[in-house]
């Protein structure tokens, strides 16, 4: 049996390839993916197996972003929503207390963002 194709599908087409534009609006993309709280904690042995220090610039994820450790090594950039300012952090641990999208930095990494004294920065961060 042999359909036919309906009248409407003919005039898409030939619309689509006359040269006309059919401009759709596309959501504007963010350029951070993840938002949440940016506390700090004192580095060593972490989760992903590496001992790192107060004076290594690296980040440990919530629980649930850091998986089965799919994510040690990569690199997050990080910012400070208040003051603007970015640094870039390691994936060396997990954070057990982070909830949502909140992650805990060592104490160099998070100096870069704001002082030791605000305990907690509201933060957006992606992975780069």
């Amino acid at each position: 049996m042999v359909r036919s194709v309906p009248a409407a599908f003919f005039a898409l087409a030939a619309t689509l390839f006359s040269g006309t534009v059919i401009a759709s609006p596309i959501p504007e993309k963010r350029a951070a993916e993840h938002y949440g709280k940016g506390t700090w904690y004192d580095a060593g042995l972490g989760a992903c197996g590496y001992t790192d220090s107060n004076n290594d610039l690296v980040v440990a994820l919530p629980v649930k972003a850091y998986g089965n450790g799919e994510n040690c090594n990569k690199y997050l950039q990080i910012k400070n929503t208040a003051s603007g300012a970015t640094a870039r952090g390691r994936v060396r641990d997990k954070c057990p207390g982070c909830e949502g999208e909140s992650i805990d930095m060592s104490p160099a990494l998070f100096k870069e963002l704001g002082s030791l004294d605000q305990g907690v920065l509201q933060i957006e961060w992606k992975y780069t």
